[in-house]
């Protein structure tokens, strides 16, 4: 009777043990993406992230074998929920209800205020992921984000009859290559910019204007 007693309350006590097990992981795992994104990829120590969940690096280590492992995880969620939010903010029967400049006004507008916003983060999620070539967790990477840019593809799709190109997917497919390629490169890119300040807008206004104008032109729209 007693043994049967024991195992009727055991799932009354798992539940807390589990709710805090996975409190501690949320605490982690958004610490380590403020220590990435402020510190980069250097900076983000086992001590430090430890510090900042408040947490031991003990506890961290209980859970993942080296720092790698831990950044993995980190990364891949940081991947996932994004794609997660756009899935779940911007539908293809919303996306249809906008009209396709706006909406093209809109994208460009919320990638340029995230790239501005987690520049740190999104470099050290890349240095990250470059150095971990013919690995399973850089082809999760790759899968991850060429999951989100497919379905990018395909909400403007839905305007498909408005573009004037073509080939309506190739189209869209690479001006939106153009337009992340070029904020790479202007904003998570090291490069000394100096040389190119007098060739590019001045502002995020004339940026936005002037990659939205890049954008409909190459798929025919007026």
């Amino acid at each position: 009777m007693k043994h049967q007693r024991s195992r009727m309350e055991t799932p009354k006590t798992l539940a807390p043990q589990q709710a805090r097990s996975r409190e501690s992981m949320r605490k982690l795992l958004e610490a380590a993406a403020d220590i990435l994104k402020e510190l980069g990829l250097d900076g983000a120590t086992i001590p430090r992230i430890a510090q900042q969940a408040g947490l031991t690096p003990g506890t961290i280590y209980r859970r993942f074998p080296d720092k790698d492992a831990l950044l993995e995880t980190v990364i891949l969620d940081i991947l996932e929920r994004q794609d997660e939010q756009l899935r779940a903010s911007l539908t293809p029967a919303k996306a249809k209800q906008i009209p396709l400049a706006v909406l093209v006004e809109q994208i460009i507008h919320a990638m340029l205020v995230s790239y501005r916003a987690n520049a740190g983060l999104l470099r050290a999620v890349r240095q990250f992921a470059q150095g971990r070539e013919h690995t399973a967790f850089h082809k999760t990477v790759c899968d991850l984000e060429m999951g989100t840019f497919q379905y990018l593809v395909e909400l403007f799709l839905v305007h498909r009859e408005e573009v004037r190109h073509e080939d309506p997917k190739m189209a869209v497919s690479f001006a939106l290559v153009s337009l992340t390629g070029t904020l790479i490169e202007l904003i998570l890119a090291d490069n000394d910019m100096a040389n190119w300040r007098r060739v590019i807008p001045k502002d995020d206004n004339s940026l936005k204007r002037e990659l939205k104008r890049a954008f409909l032109s190459y798929l025919g729209v007026a």
